[in-house]
């Protein structure tokens, strides 16, 4: 069998014995403190009370990292109330008794010092009685003595003895979370407040940013849709019409038109879907982030290696359409600004994250300013629960990465 157990045992002794000394302590301070603060006279009683205030926010701060120590938990630290930096020397010493913290703290010192007492006394009777009780057949000759007597003492003793780690335990856990709920209940509920606070506004961050890049997806496709299959369908319904008035007067101009409107609605679906594909393609549902973002890098026109070796597994739809739509616009951007003459994509897990990283070796200078081809990506990322980081030094290279949560 470990030693485990009697390190337990004697650490949760160790915090029951030294914390009844300091329990006395903080309640002698406590208690003195309120005398002076109370019935002294004002010039004189209020410092020692406010000097007794500090001195307990001390011994509170001890105590919590000895609940640390037997519980195995990270106890919140309280926020003390900090003087307006314009205060006077008056506001400045009255400080402390304006905090409700410091009250906390003088209440854990005046009430903590009972039930420290108290298990300080079956601890100690319970060493006690293991030790001599256990011990009583070495030493119970020296005194008229029975066999049953004996017997009996041994047997107590034993009894004690085994079950010391017990009790040990439990009196350390009651008095380390009755210390624990007094000093340390507002700061966990503040904690958990602000907890929640912060949850809240990075959700409204990110569904900011979620209405905020599919803006920009929607302003992209109206312009793409507008620049290419739309002005394609005009000039298509424009030959169509001359085709139609040249029937009769010139067939072989008439078929060289229809000929052309054939030209132009071909271009026209290979533009549809191409759009189609960058909103939802097929192949990302069908096969998954690495496949879809290979058809995407066999399309750059500028050469693309793609690394996805240490990718196991498929995260969430949702995080596999970012990754997607991060790694299509970073190659776009590629091909029409960076000049570079070679891109490498790397898709891998780092623990519960995706990283998608996409490397260029052009001009450098991008970044995520409003008007730049970067525009919308860092809020698509963020939508998505993550962040994207953008690293392009004038001259090269650019390497743009987001990290998005796996599941």
């Amino acid at each position: 069998m470990d030693g485990g157990w009697i390190r337990r045992l004697m650490a949760d002794t160790r915090y029951v014995v030294t914390g009844w000394p300091l329990a006395l302590v903080s309640f002698t301070v406590a208690f003195f403190g309120l005398l002076f603060g109370i019935g002294a006279v004002v010039v004189v009683g209020i410092p020692i009370f406010i000097s007794s205030l500090y001195a307990l926010r001390s011994f509170a701060e001890r105590e919590r990292r000895r609940i640390e120590a037997v519980l195995g938990v990270r106890i919140p630290r309280p926020v003390y109330k900090e003087p307006p930096p314009d205060a006077g020397a008056l506001r400045r010493l009255l400080n402390p008794m304006t905090d409700p913290m410091s009250w906390i703290d003088l209440l854990h010192g005046s009430v903590m010092v009972w039930p420290a007492s108290l298990t300080f006394l079956v601890v100690g009777l319970w060493w006690l009685n293991a030790i001599f009780g256990s011990l009583y057949w070495a030493y119970g000759w020296l005194g008229p003595t029975s066999m049953n007597q004996t017997l009996l003492n041994v047997g107590l003793g034993l009894l004690c003895l085994l079950t010391l780690p017990l009790v040990a335990r439990g009196c350390a856990q009651s008095q380390a979370r009755l210390s624990r709920l007094i000093l340390s209940g507002v700061a966990e509920l503040q904690e958990r407040i602000f907890g929640l606070e912060a949850e809240r506004t990075t959700l409204v961050a990110q569904r900011d940013s979620a209405v905020s890049a599919e803006a920009v997806a929607l302003r992209r496709l109206e312009r793409d849709i507008h620049d290419g299959p739309q002005q394609r369908l005009v000039r298509l319904a424009l030959d169509l019409g001359r085709a139609e008035k040249l029937f009769e007067a010139d067939p072989q101009a008439a078929r060289r038109a229809v000929a052309e409107a054939l030209t132009q609605t071909e271009e026209t679906l290979g533009e549809l879907r191409a759009l189609s594909r960058g909103i939802a393609p097929p192949i990302l549902t069908d096969r998954g982030l690495v496949a879809a973002v290979g058809a995407i890098a066999g399309r750059c026109t500028v050469p693309v290696a793609l690394d996805a070796t240490d990718l196991s597994g498929r995260p969430e739809p949702t995080t596999e359409q970012a990754a997607y739509f991060v790694v299509t616009e970073a190659l776009a951007n590629v091909a029409k600004h960076s000049r570079a003459t070679g891109c490498s994509v790397t898709l891998r897990r780092s623990g519960e994250s995706l990283l998608a990283t996409v490397t260029d070796d052009g001009v450098g200078g991008a970044h995520l300013a409003k008007g730049h081809g970067l525009a919308g990506l860092s809020d698509r990322a963020r939508a998505a629960g993550g962040t994207l980081t953008v690293h392009s030094p004038p001259g090269g290279p650019t390497t743009i990465t987001a990290e998005l949560p796996w599941q």
